[in-house]
């Protein structure tokens, strides 16, 4: 990272999403280069460019410009106004690619922001959009985001796609709750999601099987609740999935999810997603490895208050360290990790100073 000429620069796509993000929330232009430029086919791929299509539409003023090549892109932020809008996403990422930065922007909008998504609901190594229904919108209730929903109007399965998914947030805010989050939660209850589109049926009651299987000795109440989708609302493709979340009585949830692939078995499926859950219960603390970062960005966003949350050390990854460096070049904050004496010393409290951000749109409505 440099800077030049009021510019902040960043080299490489990493954190591509996050830094566009981060550079809407504090208002700083920035320009980032060589954007796989060592690949065959360099530069942005489709469901970037539709990305920043996308904050072009919930922002206004903001300014955009993509190279010929596009291995380089100048991002001048504008104000935040959400709005009423349908976007088409390209089949090559799920609706949770983009729903998720626009979960960090809805709340700091100066309207509510209502989004119909189309494309894939959930893909083969992504973050599905039951996950981030029952993993990422309970911690927005944290950090004081009350009122905001997912719903899911059509099932999309790859490759072809036809989900619909409608975001909702009517909860805007002027700054975040400060949280203290340093007690390692105790779980008990297991929830989840099975669903189907344009296959038997048979098959969800075979993955909820195979999970229950693995859950069963856990001694958790277990609920996995089948979503079967036929007709019109079920997209283009047939697929199935299935989503768990383990959930602590203070509303703390850790998630897992997979897609069934080709030649993949239901109960495999199940099983499978039932042993991740609990490796993840095993290797997080207050919240999940693929929530941590979501939960940064409000902590970094808050009033000038001490943040904690209790990690896992295995969640102290590259992911997480260069996330942390480009919070504290947009914002100037920084974390601060202490090792817990307790439990083995395998978990870290994680401090984060919030950084005083006030939201300008909302001032300006």
């Amino acid at each position: 990272m440099s800077s030049n000429n009021n510019l902040l620069v960043f080299e490489g796509y990493r954190n591509f999403r996050l830094r566009i993000v981060l550079a809407t929330l504090a208002a700083k232009s920035i320009k980032i280069t060589k954007i796989k430029s060592n690949d065959l086919n360099p530069g942005l791929k489709d469901y970037e460019v539709s990305f920043l299509r996308l904050i072009e539409s919930v922002t206004n003023g903001s300014h955009i410009e993509i190279s010929y090549t596009g291995t380089t892109v100048i991002y001048r932020p504008g104000i935040i106004v959400g709005g009423e809008i349908t976007h088409t996403c390209p089949t090559s990422k799920s609706v949770s690619y983009f729903i998720e930065p626009m979960l960090m922007l809805a709340p700091f909008s100066k309207n509510k922001f209502s989004i119909i998504f189309k494309g894939l609901t959930n893909n083969l190594n992504e973050t599905g959009i039951d996950a981030i229904k029952w993993g990422f919108l309970p911690i927005m209730e944290k950090f004081g985001v009350r009122d905001c929903l997912l719903h899911i109007l059509k099932r999309g399965s790859p490759p072809l796609g036809g989900g619909e998914v409608h975001l909702i947030c009517n909860s805007l805010l002027t700054v975040p709750l400060t949280i203290h989050a340093i007690d390692v939660p105790k779980f008990s209850a297991i929830r989840g999601v099975a669903y189907c589109t344009r296959v038997s049926p048979s098959i969800v009651n075979r993955m909820i099987d195979g999970a229950r299987t693995v859950l069963k000795n856990t001694g958790c109440e277990v609920n996995i609740t089948a979503d079967v989708w036929k007709g019109a609302n079920s997209g283009n493709s047939p697929g199935f999935g299935i989503t768990l979340i383990a959930e602590s009585k203070k509303g703390w949830r850790i998630v897992a999810d997979n897609v069934g692939g080709a030649q993949s078995l239901p109960e495999d499926l199940g099983e499978l997603t039932a042993y991740q859950l609990m490796n993840e219960v095993t290797k997080s603390g207050s919240i999940g490895r693929i929530q941590l970062v979501f939960s940064l960005v409000f902590m970094a966003i808050g009033k000038e208050d001490l943040g904690r949350i209790k990690i896992h050390e295995s969640e102290v990854d590259e992911n997480l360290l260069y996330a942390l460096r480009d919070i504290k070049e947009f914002f100037g904050t920084e974390a601060f990790l202490q090792p817990d004496d307790t439990n083995n010393g395998e978990f870290i409290t994680l401090s984060l100073k919030g950084s005083g951000f006030t939201n300008i749109s909302k001032k300006v409505a």
